[in-house]
């Protein structure tokens, strides 16, 4: 039997399990990515670890999240960030060297290799033939002292691509399909993998974006092969040593495929306050609009930017509406400065944003109270803006440069009758701009050993969990309904500076819809008394920050039950100790209310003998609800240990087989 590209690269890096059996498998990763919002935990856990330099090929410490600087703190994670990396063997790209995916497929990532990030969107590495999967922080650290990455073992998605994509019609079109057809909810445990003849027709930029937005699916992560495309990109990022050739066999075989025709595409657009709530820029145009923000890791390479431009050379956009543009990378701003396209965006009013995730995170550029605001970047979760009353739609650049242009959700299409405007066909130059300056190598191994970690008063060491108990006594600290993102959990934009600080980032677990979760969570605490969370569909979607597992664990979190929790939340809170339960009955979540006292007898027993069920007991209203899980015996052991830190302190040498508990 023939194999995908995803089973190709799996197969070569399999170190554990069977790609066509058994529940989950471990894989060697060839790469790593942290950011500064995730990588300072991520570096403070691998520290705890005791390795004296990174194992893999190439890991990479990016800046790109926490570049507002309001305080020291985030100069203070920067600075230590730099000092780690230069220790441990990673390279750091400074902040304005851009946003870590964007910079990753310019310069780092390779065909063939696997990739494992400390952010949800690190799937964009699939545009070049990478396997390139999101964890938490924790997960990350594992893999940069060596250790091998557990998931799922994937079902394989084969999206069938054929035509051509239209003018006006763009990659985000493509992927927003996609969602719409697919939703965000039930792909847990998929890979996507694109085929086809419409394949050979999109750029890596082009695949990039189709990839990044993957994530929103909920899938593993997203692949394309790696073809001529591909290397004409790698050899015009002068990287072409670096291709390798890598397709699906004839005969491979895809446990479910959908069809896609891009030449029957058109302009698509997600409405608030998810991605999958999609329909055809026709359906809602005319929509008066306030603000257009265009950038994020989604839509910022060059060729993105250099077509926003070419829409809107000699124009200006609508006195309504404000207009911000962020290029990816430095890179992509320096060419289009170079070629004079950067003046072409000025000129028609757009503000020039830094090369950063900025306004994607709700870190700047907050709308105005009830605003509409059109982007080009991956979600629009409510309140992700910084403004809980914004209303965000996800868009092409084309789309999002019409808009502009006319003060209301446009067509682009009508940009050729309104404006004479003729579609500007751009492709990938024979050579990109390549300056490295900022991306900064590692000491080598003699010199590293006498630098010295700089520590401010804002980093502080990781906690760790409790073993679970034999019996699990607590309170419904807090009920939740369906698709709560880990930015309902733990909120961004300014409070991005307390990543490094648990205690004090945790005072803020859920405090844009409860403002009394953690006040609440810690009075439990004190007295003895676990805290549970319960939760609809969905629960956990959108980032992969850990913090979202660790903070609550710190607030004396024990468990999550919810209708179904996503995949790199799921693997976040088993990593810091917190079981993860679903309701056997769905509508069993109408029971159960917050501050309702709840108890699981025998709890410890049900995860040592793996029965794959649990009852939970309403004390308060005297009624009992079955509870179930799905873990593997490596699962189950991190979380009766307490969370993966905790396991690997106290069974330091110790294989999982070779671990056992006791009642």
């Amino acid at each position: 039997m023939g194999l995908t590209v995803a089973q190709k690269i799996l197969k070569e890096h399999l170190v554990d399990g069977d790609l066509f059996s058994g529940d989950e498998i471990g894989i060697k990763i060839d790469q790593t990515l942290t950011q500064d919002a995730t990588g300072t935990m991520a570096d403070l856990q691998f520290e705890q670890m005791g390795v004296d330099r990174v194992k893999t090929e190439v890991s990479v410490s990016y800046i790109d999240h926490k570049t507002i600087q309001m305080g020291f703190e985030d100069a203070d994670d920067h600075t230590y960030l730099q000092t780690f990396a230069k220790k441990y063997g990673l390279y750091l790209s400074k902040a304005g060297n851009g946003i870590c995916h964007q910079v990753h497929i310019e310069r780092v990532g390779a065909p063939g290799k696997t990739l494992l990030g400390s952010d949800s969107h690190t799937p964009t590495g699939g545009g070049i033939g990478m396997i390139a999967i999101g964890a938490g922080g924790l997960d990350v650290a594992s893999a940069m002292a060596g250790m091998p990455f557990y998931l799922p073992r994937p079902k394989i998605l084969g999206v069938h691509l054929t035509g051509k994509l239209n003018p006006w019609v763009s990659a985000k079109d493509v992927i927003l399909k996609l969602l719409q057809i697919l939703s965000t909810k039930g792909n847990v445990g998929w890979i996507v993998e694109y085929f086809g003849k419409g394949v050979k027709t999109l750029t890596v930029p082009e695949r990039g974006t189709i990839t990044n937005m993957g994530a929103e699916l909920g899938v593993t992560t997203s692949v394309f092969p790696s073809d001529e495309e591909t290397k004409r990109f790698l050899e015009a990022q002068g990287r072409g040593e670096q291709w390798a050739p890598l397709e699906a066999d004839p005969d491979a075989n895809y446990d479910r495929i959908i069809e896609i025709n891009l030449s029957e595409l058109e302009p698509m657009i997600a409405q608030p306050h998810n991605p999958d709530n999609v329909v055809t820029v026709r359906e809602v145009e005319g929509t008066p609009v306030d603000q257009v923000m265009i950038g994020s890791c989604t839509n910022s390479s060059y060729k993105d930017g250099k077509t926003v431009a070419e829409i809107v050379k000699g124009r200006t956009v609508h006195p309504n509406v404000s207009c911000g543009y962020a290029p990816g990378s430095k890179q992509v701003l320096r060419m289009l400065a170079d070629e004079g396209e950067l003046s072409h965006i000025i000129a028609a009013g757009f503000r020039v944003l830094e090369s950063a995730c900025g306004f994607c995170i709700g870190a700047g550029q907050a709308p105005r109270n009830n605003a509409i605001s059109i982007r080009t970047n991956n979600r629009n979760f409510y309140g992700r803006s910084g403004t809980v009353t914004a209303k965000i739609y996800l868009v092409s650049p084309e789309t999002a440069a019409a808009c502009a242009l006319t003060g209301v959700i446009t067509d682009p299409r009508d940009l050729e009758s309104k404006f004479g405007i003729n579609y500007p066909k751009v492709d990938i130059p024979e050579k990109f701009t390549i300056d490295d300056s900022l991306l900064l190598p590692p000491a080598a191994p003699e010199e590293a050993k006498t630098i010295e970690l700089y520590k401010g008063p804002n980093i502080v060491d990781p906690p760790s969990g409790d073993p679970m108990p034999k019996d699990l006594e607590g309170q419904v600290a807090g009920k939740f309904g369906d698709k709560i993102t880990t930015d309902d959990i733990m909120p961004a934009g300014d409070l991005l500076k307390y990543r490094s600080n648990v205690p004090k980032y945790a005072e803020y677990v859920f405090v844009k819809r409860d403002p009394t979760f953690a006040s609440r969570c810690l009075e439990n605490k004190k007295k003895g008394v676990w805290n549970i969370i319960v939760g609809g569909d969905n629960y956990g979607q959108g980032s992969s920050r850990e913090h979202a597992a660790l903070c609550p664990m710190y607030l004396g979190v024990k468990a999550v039950i919810a209708k179904a929790i996503e995949r790199i939340h799921r693997a976040n809170l088993i990593n810091f100790g917190i079981i993860p339960l679903t309701f056997k009955n769905p509508d069993d979540y109408e029971k159960i209310d917050q501050g309702d006292e709840i108890k699981i007898e025998g709890i410890r027993k049900a995860l040592i003998d793996g029965t794959g069920e649990v009852v939970l007991k309403d004390v308060t209203k005297g009624i009992e609800i079955p509870l179930e899980y799905h873990l593997t015996e490596r699962e189950r052991k991190t979380i009766l240990a307490g969370g993966k830190m905790r396991l690997a302190k106290d069974f330091a040498g110790k294989s999982f087989k070779e671990i056992q508990f006791t009642e």
